[in-house]
């Protein structure tokens, strides 16, 4: 009797314990189950692909990548991708391969600033003050006409200077001076404190004398500068007046009045001759 009643407690026991270990093994199936269903993803590092020093955007492939990841995070179509590293549709990316993905700008560099324009309060034009310069004109007795002054050819008085600027502002006449051999300017008529521009000088000659030179000169005169201009004239042939009596005839040389005697019966001579001739 004791026998049966332990062997059925054993039987018991026995079979409490497989339950618990097929709910055990099951529980694990499950959980086992449940964990190959959805597994943890796998984060993928994908590198930044940057421009080269050439500009070229190279990218190295990585373990897992496939042309459409590339292009995708690339931005671009698989097909230009494809088309870039002239790969067909079976082609496929391995490992350490480099894909071509484009032109960009050096890796690294920066867009230079555009230069910032600083304004500048513009001065005041300055308008130049003109200066004064010394204008010398001289009116000399060319002696013998060759246009250029000699040491013995002193000034010609009896005429006159005239000394204008272009817009006739200014307009200076003067007599010729005389000659003064102590004069400091060397018979020069000197006009100082002229304003600097273009003048133009000219000159008038005393009567019976004929210019040897141009009697009129532009000139442009400069700040600072002392000019010197030399006009020339020469006495002419003496011109006689007509109210001037005629010199007398009466002092005519006896050489003449004998030449005219000779003359006169030379004449005759030829005469009797000729009268004679035709008696014959």
């Amino acid at each position: 009797m004791e026998y049966n009643q332990t062997m059925k407690k054993s039987t018991w026991i026995l079979a409490l314990v497989s339950l618990v270990v097929i709910g055990g093994l099951a529980l694990s199936l499950v959980n086992n189950s449940s964990v190959m269903a959805a597994p943890n993803p796998q984060m993928t590092n994908f590198p930044t692909p940057t421009p080269g020093s050439d500009g070229r955007i190279i990218y190295v492939v990585q373990a897992g990548d496939t042309l459409w990841r590339i292009a995708a995070v690339a931005g671009i179509e698989v097909a230009d991708l494809r088309d870039l590293n002239f790969l067909d549709a079976d082609d496929i990316v391995f490992v350490g391969m480099q894909l071509f993905l484009g032109l960009g700008g050096p890796a690294g560099e920066q867009p230079t600033p555009a230069p910032v324009a600083t304004e500048f309060a513009s001065e005041p034009t300055v308008t130049p003050i003109p200066g004064n310069g010394t204008l010398c004109v001289l009116l000399f007795e060319d002696l013998n006409g060759d246009s250029m002054r000699q040491e013995e050819e002193i000034s010609l008085s009896g005429g006159a200077i005239n000394i204008s600027n272009r817009d006739g502002s200014i307009s200076i006449t003067e007599d010729t001076p005389a000659h003064d051999p102590d004069s400091e300017t060397l018979d020069y008529f000197c006009q100082d404190s002229l304003v600097e521009g273009d003048y133009n000088v000219s000159v008038a000659i005393p009567e019976g004398y004929n210019p040897t030179t141009s009697l009129n000169a532009p000139i442009t005169l400069v700040q600072g500068d002392i000019t010197y201009l030399n006009f020339g004239a020469q006495a002419g042939s003496v011109v006689i007046n007509e109210n001037d009596p005629l010199p007398d005839s009466s002092g005519s040389t006896p050489l003449l009045g004998i030449m005219g005697a000779l003359l006169l019966l030379g004449g005759i001579g030829l005469g009797v001759y000729s009268v004679w001739f035709r008696g014959k």
